[in-house]
């Protein structure tokens, strides 16, 4: 019992992974720290708990911050405990990963934390365990994408299926069959089809589709079955 009444000197905090997709290429938002250790350098977006909150309200917190933004699409990845990982401190971090779409919130987000959007592919170095974190986050954002429609959150009210097979190729860093991609998606009634069409971007133009949003609410037990199973399987 002594050892349960001992003092412990550490810090609780949350780190945001924030993945936004461009039209192009899926993309991590990271800052520059603004203070030391590695003051300059490049970061997670995160913050320490406030003493009377949970970890999930202080990360919509800390999206809020910098985004502006409520309802964003966020989710529990994991708890990051080595004893080591803040250096001097000992910090315990939640970490979450957040979707927005690029194009619609780019300009909310808050300059004051000297963002920028990186290739998920690209990364600059970041500090502390930060990169394992978003490698950890990938996986997890494979495996959902994998079983759930949750990558519409990173794309505008409407879209083109190149675009809808442009994120999945990113996210999944693999190139899927542009008839048995559409096929299969299309398969799902989720799409709904809209007579306007993108001319920018093909010479013959790509319709562009919209979600059901019913029906994406509905979520489903298993969404693209093409995946590579190495993404479901547990």
């Amino acid at each position: 019992m002594k050892g349960l009444l001992k003092e412990k000197n550490f810090s609780f905090a949350v780190d945001c992974i924030i993945f936004g997709y461009d039209g192009q290429d899926l993309k991590l938002l990271v800052i520059k720290r603004s203070f030391e250790p590695f003051k300059g350098k490049w970061s997670l977006v995160g913050g320490f708990l406030e003493d009377d909150e949970s970890a999930e309200e202080a990360a919509v917190r800390v999206l809020k911050g910098l985004t502006g933004l409520d309802g964003l699409y966020m989710e529990q990845l994991h708890c990051f405990s080595e004893p080591k990982r803040g250096g001097a401190e000992r910090i315990i971090s939640v970490a979450f990963f957040a979707l927005i779409d690029i194009q619609k919130y780019n300009q909310q987000i808050n300059e004051d934390y000297h963002p920028a959007w990186f290739s998920i592919n690209q990364l600059p170095e970041l500090i502390f365990d930060h990169s394992a974190i978003v490698e950890l986050a990938k996986e997890k954002l494979r495996y959902k994408a994998a079983l759930h429609p949750l990558l519409f959150e990173l794309l505008p009210d409407k879209f083109t299926m190149p675009q809808l097979q442009s994120l999945y190729e990113a996210v999944y860093n693999m190139e899927f069959d542009k008839g048995n991609f559409n096929r299969k998606l299309l398969s799902t009634k989720l799409l709904e089809k809209l007579e306007d069409k993108d001319m920018l971007n093909s010479k013959k133009g790509a319709f562009y589709y919209t979600v059901n949003l019913k029906k994406y609410s509905a979520g489903f037990k298993t969404f693209l079955n093409f995946v590579s199973s190495q993404y479901i399987n547990e």
